[in-house]
């Protein structure tokens, strides 16, 4: 069953390590090294990747045509594995290693007392200040399949791969330097065959530019391969006769940065990430150009040998709490800069899709119903903008607020201000007098006063509102513009064939909650509309989510709503945490409770997004989250797939996924939840 360790949620913690060498002294060097590896061992490291021919140091030059430097460095690398018994880690160090009546450039992957295996480095550079081929041999040059290392033959070859058999998502696959320079760095064959975790061992000097130049190739190799990677590269203890050292290490997950040491450090370093494997995994069951090409490249990739190891890392064998950084909101960045680019992009998608659409149909004028609520709010916002780029005027859009019995003074009002300030075509229809004849014709109570406020009750005035609208769409030669979000959709919080769930086209289809309040937030922030329409979305921005379908009762306090939609749902801001982990990678729940848990039980961990006022910093106990995943997957899976197989068309504006049909998300209205909730009791 798993525990609270990383190790058991699909996680490795990897390590890039850069310790100080000594040039013609391998002794201290394997000395540094297995005091790093010890510091790693500590912080429950499971991988430590250190520079390339670090036992040595990289820039001995001829000193590798010396028995006594090779001599030394064989039992450096002996004491080296004897120490790595009582260590966790799988070592990964540099070291020169003969073979064949040849030097090798190698990678030695060191584990529990052993040599598990040897990988030399395929392409030696042999221009500018580099003359790798004077010294050693390329991994092609190698006749047999094994090298003898300490007198023992040990697989060797550059087609390896390590297997953790307790934690299969975690296989190794190591290349050197120059071999990611190369068109088709050597891992590629490696990732294909199903390594998660590509390793660098590099030396790598400086000059102007190249750490950028690193971080590209690092960046592409891992978002190509899918794969995490983990870089490090010699520091600044080389030999500086004409060449200069940054120690630059780095550790990548399908394109994404996780950790990156300090350049130019006096010091040594290790730096950390936990790498989701899952994540690696999920991505590449998705990506069909990924399973293509192993079928293309199967004489590469059916060559590769694996070894396997056991690495002895679970909530059994010790506490291992998750240190990565999860974001409270998966849909929307910390990071102000990158969140408010992120914004503008999505608006300019939506804007996009609804121009597409009018200019497509030749129609020049929208509908839309105005609640004074979130959803609403940033629909019409869209609108606006969209009849300001087709060079329409904002008359076209024919918004509309539809009061009934629920209807608070607060947003109302919001409501009216709103589309005032937009200079849009401004309209109320009271749906009460109809409501009340659909409730009197079904010979229900609440026609004649009582307050028997049930699904039929709420539901007539989502009917009602939605015919107008259609009707008047209609009568103006317009389109109805929808309004539901992602959230609801996922959460199934509309009403079949009417409400939120049915317009002509809606622009806010792949948009979450969360982010549709950011986006009303980024838009005043960033003055997209007039001061007096920011006002009025700053006040929508705070107000709490409702569909307004029943009355307050006599306790009820202010004007704002009192029926309140995520006491009903749950937060938001957690649904849509759920929502992003299950949609866009298919998490088991277990996982998703684990990561929520690190995310939001503890509201003093992190960064919030600057735009989340200090009292809206929410965190969550164990079984608040476990509750409220609990509601979300029985909504999810058991009960509202039949609302999201008849969607009507909308914009997909992220990759964390839509709910079309027609695109991200196909499954079965017929479904139930017994699995999923089956895993979250016995997987946490």
């Amino acid at each position: 069953m798993p525990t609270d360790s990383l190790y058991d949620h699909g996680f490795v913690r990897a390590a890039s390590a850069i310790p100080h060498v000594r040039i013609g002294d391998p002794r201290a060097n394997g000395e540094r090294t297995i005091a790093l590896a010890r510091q790693a061992d500590a912080a429950g490291a499971g991988l430590v990747v250190f520079p390339e021919l670090g036992i040595t140091g990289y820039s001995n030059e001829d000193l590798f045509r010396q028995a006594a430097v090779l001599d030394a460095g064989e039992a450096a690398l002996r004491d080296l594995v004897t120490a790595s018994e009582s260590l966790r880690p799988v070592l990964v160090v540099g070291a020169p290693l003969r073979a064949e009546g040849g030097l090798f450039n190698c990678a030695v992957v060191v584990h529990r007392g052993r040599i598990l295996g040897v990988v030399p480095k395929s392409y030696l550079p042999e221009y500018h200040e580099f003359y790798e081929k004077r010294q050693f041999r390329a991994a092609r040059q190698l006749a047999g399949t094994t090298m003898t290392v300490l007198g023992e033959a040990i697989p060797a070859g550059a087609d390896l791969v390590f297997e953790c058999v307790e934690h299969p998502s975690f296989v190794i696959a190591c290349e050197i330097c120059e071999d990611l320079w190369s068109p088709v760095p050597p891992t590629t064959y490696a990732a294909l065959a199903g390594a998660t975790v590509l390793t660098n061992l590099s030396a790598s000097n400086v000059t102007i530019g190249k750490a950028g130049y690193r971080h590209m190739l690092c960046a592409s190799h891992s978002g190509r391969t899918v794969s995490a990677y983990v870089y490090t590269a010699a520091g600044a203890s080389e030999s500086t006769t004409d060449l200069a050292w940054d120690g630059q290490a780095m550790i990548y997950e399908n394109a994404e940065l996780l950790g990156e040491s300090v350049r130019f450090s006096d010091s040594e370093q290790l730096i950390y990430a936990d790498l989701d494997l899952d994540r690696l995994l999920s991505d590449r069951m998705a990506l069909s150009s990924f399973g293509d090409t192993i079928g293309d490249e199967r004489a590469r990739v059916g060559a590769i040998r694996r070894i396997a190891f056991e690495l002895g890392a679970s909530g059994r064998d010790g506490s291992f709490p998750l240190r990565r950084r999860v974001e409270r909101f998966p849909y929307v960045p910390a990071d102000p800069a990158t969140r408010d680019a992120r914004c503008e992009e999505v608006f300019d998608i939506q804007v996009g899709g609804l121009e597409t659409r009018l200019q497509a149909t030749g129609i020049e004028k929208v509908v839309i119903g105005v609640s004074g609520g979130l959803d609403s709010t940033h629909a019409l916002i869209v609108a606006a903008r969209t009849m300001d780029r087709l060079g329409l005027p904002r008359e076209n859009v024919l918004a509309y607020t539809l009061p009934g019995f629920a209807t608070s003074e607060g947003t109302l009002r919001n409501a009216h201000s709103l589309m005032g300030a937009l200079g849009v075509s401004a309209n109320e229809m009271d749906i009460r007098p109809s409501a009340t004849q659909m409730l009197r014709d079904l010979g229900h109570p609440a026609a004649d006063g009582a307050k028997q406020y049930d699904i039929t009750y709420e539901n007539v005035q989502a009917g009602e509102r939605t015919s107008h609208l259609f009707r008047l769409a209609n009568h103006h030669q317009a389109i109805v513009l929808g309004t539901g979000d992602l959230s609801e959709l996922a959460l199934g919080w509309s009403t079949y064939g009417v409400g939120d769930q049915m317009s002509h086209y809606n622009v806010n289809a792949s948009v979450p909650k969360t982010l549709i309040r950011f986006l009303l937030r980024w838009a005043v922030a960033s003055g997209q509309f007039s001061a007096e329409a920011n006002a009025v979305m700053a006040a929508i921005a705070d107000t709490a989510i409702s569909p307004e379908l029943v009355p307050a009762d006599d306790d009820h306090d202010g004007d704002g709503p009192a029926q309140d939609s995520e006491a009903t749902v749950g937060p938001y801001e957690l649904q849509d945490f759920f929502l992003y982990y299950v949609l866009r990678f298919g998490y088991r729940p277990s996982k998703v409770a684990y990561l929520a848990e690190h995310a939001w039980s503890d509201r003093t961990r992190g960064p919030w997004p600057d735009l989340i006022p200090e009292e809206s910093r929410h965190e969550y106990s164990h079984e608040q989250i476990r509750h409220w995943l609990e509601v979300f997957l029985r909504r999810f899976f058991a009960t509202s797939q039949f609302k999201r197989s008849a969607l009507p068309n909308g914009p997909k504006v992220g990759s964390g996924g839509s709910l079309s049909p027609r695109s991200d998300w196909r499954a079965p209205s017929d479904s139930v939840a017994t699995a999923w909730l089956a895993e979250l009791r016995d997987g946490s």
